[in-house]
Formats: C-alpha cells, structure tokens, sequence
C-alpha cells in the first residue's frame, strides 16, 4: 500500500537527510587517524557515548519492526527495546574492566584470558550476527520507502547502501555518536506524537481491551512463554556483545562518563517500544489489511500534517541506516584490528583506508543476501542476529572478567568455537523448534565448566 507524497512531504524529509548528512561529512574533519575512526580517541562526552549506543540499537527493529510485529501479536512486540534497556543496565558493571584493558575490540579482551587463537572465531561469529542485523535494517528501508514511491525494492535496498555508508565512512565513531545525538531528539520527538495521538484516539487502555481479547494482545508472552523468553534472553545476550556498544563504551573520557552514556542509554530505548505497540494496535484496527511492515510509516503518512510527516520518514530511515552502519562499524574494526594483522602486512597509516574499504564490501554483501530475504519478517532477523553474537560472546566475556582465575584458555576457546556452530547446526535441523540460543548458551557454559575443571585436574595431577 502506498499514499501519494504532496511536495511538503519531499521537503520535510530532504531536510531531515541533508542535516544528517552534512553532519555525516563534517564530523570526518575529526578523523585523522583510524584511533580516530575507532575510538574517538576515548575522548566522547556521555551524549556522544549515549549517541553511539542508540544509533546501533534503536534502528529499523527497534521502530519499524516492533510496530509491525505489534499488529500482529501485540504486547509482546516489547521484549526487543525492553530488552535492550536492560541489557544496558548489566552493561554498566562491564565498564570498568573494559576501560582498564586498554584494548579495542572484544577479541582482543577475550584473547587475554583465552589466548590468541580465540580471535579468529570471536571475530568471526560475532561479525556473522553483527551482519545479520544489518540486512534487518535494510528490510527496514525497503519497507520504509515503498510506503512512499514505487520503486523496485533492491533499489531501494542499494539506496539504503549507499546512505549507509556515507553516515559511516567520513566520521567512523565520531559520525556514529553525532548523529546518533540527534536521531535520539528526532525520533522521541516523532514517537511521542504519534503516542499522544494514538491514545487519545482509543480514549483508555479499557477500550482498547473491549477491542482485543487479553490472550495473546495484552500478555508479554502472547506468541508463548517459549518464544518471548527466548526473544528477550537473545536481545539481553546479543546487545552485551556487541562490538560496537562496546566501541562506545572505549569511546568515553573515562569511566564515569562512559556509566553516564550508558545509563541514560537504558532509559531512553525502551519507551520506543511502547510507542510502536500503540502506533501497531492503532493500525490493526484502522487499517487491518496492510503490509503490517508498512504500519509504522503509513501511520506517518496519513496522520502527520506533510512537512511534519517527511521529516518523521526521513527520521525513520536514519534510525535503519544509522543503526545499520554502527553495525558494519563494529565488523570493519574487527576486520582491520584483528583478522587482517593475522595474514598481511598491517600498516598503522593504511588502516583507516582498509576500513573504509572494508566497510563498502560488507554493504554490498548484504544487498546480496536482501535481495533473497525482501518478505520476510524484520524482528526476527535482529532476534537471530542477537543470538548468534551472544551464543559466542556472552558466557566466554562474563567469565575472562568475574571468573578469570578459574576457567581455562582451552575452554575458552572452545566455547567461542563450538556454541555458534551448535546454534547453526540446531537451527538448520529443527528450524521451528526450540530457540537455538538456549541451545548455544547451554553449550557454552558446559563447555567452560567441564573443560576448565578438566584442565584443573590435570594440573593438580601433575603437581603431585
């Protein structure tokens, strides 16, 4: 379904896509170096942190693709950006052990307890979710933009590429967290509008339940507690591995400064879900034959007045394209600081040209895998990109700092190795049964127990 766009739709949301681009391309000024391009140097403020957490977190599933999966099933569209908050609520007692290591990407911290042949898979895996989620942004745009102008969706996909790339390739980090900063003031502007109006035009929640029965609408678990426990577990697991969350937090001053950003980060995505679970109930009922990936920006659409509306579209494919290029971020860092080193030459001064390059590759990888995935469901995408990241990350990271004197460099290695591929292997064979993560997850902390304590038994052996 599409409306027709009057002229103060285009100009609405040209502005909102000149801003942010201009702002895209100066912030590359600050760039000189690739510790540049990294980290910033370590010197962004709290906003600039909580800039670089939202950017890569409320995106494309966190706007369209909760509100798409709220007028399917309702409540439960929540978990994914109530989730994210409460992952970066644990994510504050990560700060200070990360700070301290002095290293940039988080398999340099897992290979100082599990050695160097760790970085590989950690790199590897942890890349495969991270890109898993950038081909769910890019859903995202093609759903965007078709409510707006025909055009063929893999078109709209390079589009998404190309945008994607500018927002990331002058500034690297600095783009990421000032853009982000006003993305953040954007689109909680745009969401509380649409919440205001959405609810006044229900008159209370008890209307609202005269419509839709409570089961599965109004209960967080109305797709079953199976499903919904999983959606939350990955989205908890997968933000807290992420590379890029953890950029930000690198990124920062010091470390007060980084627990500033990253608190403020916890309380601000979750209210984005809420608004989509008002905006996707408002549509059910209005409009229940749509696209329901079309929901959110068919909302705009019809309910903004034209200027306010282009703006609010333009927003929303800044929160895809942004959250999709902090994603690539994160691979391209990995790439350049960890996996290239390994086999080639590295050269300090070509780096920040490696990653760039490395940056428009992983784009255009992924427009190939859209282009075989134009229909499919948004949300799961990021659900499945959290989990295949936290099944290789999670366990291993938590226990090289609480446990570090404990599990052993072998069994590190392993559970970064074996739980990803356990998840890949489980979700080709049964791919409706239970959540692989539970799967990967269970693996891994078998394996860093058993093989820690077999370790610790051998060595008490030989001291005998």
């Amino acid at each position: 379904m599409m409306f027709f766009l009057k002229p103060l739709h285009i100009i609405g949301f040209l502005s909102v896509i000149l801003l942010i681009t201009v702002v895209s391309v100066l912030s590359g000024k600050k760039v000189k170096s690739a510790d540049d391009f990294i980290t910033s140097k370590k010197m962004s403020n709290s906003w600039m942190v909580t800039g670089t957490i939202t950017g890569v977190l409320v995106g494309g599933a966190s706007t369209i693709g909760t509100t798409q999966l709220a007028f399917q099933c309702g409540m439960s569209a929540w978990w994914f950006t109530l989730g994210e908050g409460i992952a970066c609520l644990l994510l504050l007692f990560l700060i200070k052990p990360l700070k301290e290591s002095g290293v940039q990407t988080i398999p340099q911290f897992l290979s100082q307890s599990y050695g160097q042949k760790s970085i590989i898979p950690s790199c590897f895996f942890s890349s495969a979710g991270m890109f898993i989620s950038v081909v769910a942004q890019l859903l995202s745009l093609v759903a965007l933009i078709s409510s707006m102008f025909t055009l063929n969706p893999l078109l709209i996909a390079f589009i998404g590429i190309l945008l994607m790339a500018t927002y990331i390739i002058f500034g690297g980090i600095w783009g990421s967290s000032l853009v982000g900063i006003i993305k953040i003031i954007l689109i909680y502007t745009f969401l509380a509008m649409a919440s205001i109006f959405c609810y006044k035009s229900f008159g209370s929640i008890s209307n609202l339940k005269d419509i839709f029965p409570y089961y599965p609408w109004f209960s967080l678990f109305g797709r079953g507690f199976m499903v919904d426990s999983s959606a939350l577990f990955s989205t908890l697991v997968g933000v807290i591995s992420t590379q890029t969350c953890i950029q930000a937090v690198l990124s920062g001053k010091n470390i007060s400064v980084s627990r500033k950003g990253v608190l403020l980060s916890a309380f601000l995505i979750p209210p984005t879900g809420i608004a989509g679970i008002l905006i996707g109930f408002y549509m059910r009922i209005n409009y229940p034959d749509i696209n329901s990936a079309q929901a959110l920006p068919l909302f705009i659409i019809k309910h903004f007045n034209p200027l306010l509306s282009g703006m609010a579209l333009a927003t929303l494919l800044i929160a895809a394209t942004v959250t999709g290029a902090s994603l690539i971020l994160g691979i391209s860092t990995m790439f350049t600081r960890d996996i290239y080193p390994k086999f080639f030459r590295f050269n300090e001064k070509s780096a920040l040209l490696l990653s760039r390059l490395t940056i428009i590759i992983i784009l255009f990888i992924a427009l190939l895998f859209v282009k075989q995935n134009l229909y499919s469901l948004i949300i799961k995408w990021n659900f499945l990109s959290m989990g295949l990241r936290g099944t290789t990350i999670f366990f291993p990271f938590l226990a090289s700092i609480f446990f570090k004197d404990y599990v052993s460099l072998s069994a590190g290695f392993w559970a970064i190795t074996i739980a990803p591929l356990s998840i890949i292997i489980w979700k080709i064979i049964y791919p409706e049964g239970l959540n692989p993560v539970f799967i990967g997850l269970t693996i891994s902390l078998f394996i860093l127990i058993g093989i820690s304590k077999i370790s610790l038994y051998k060595e008490r052996k030989k001291s005998f």
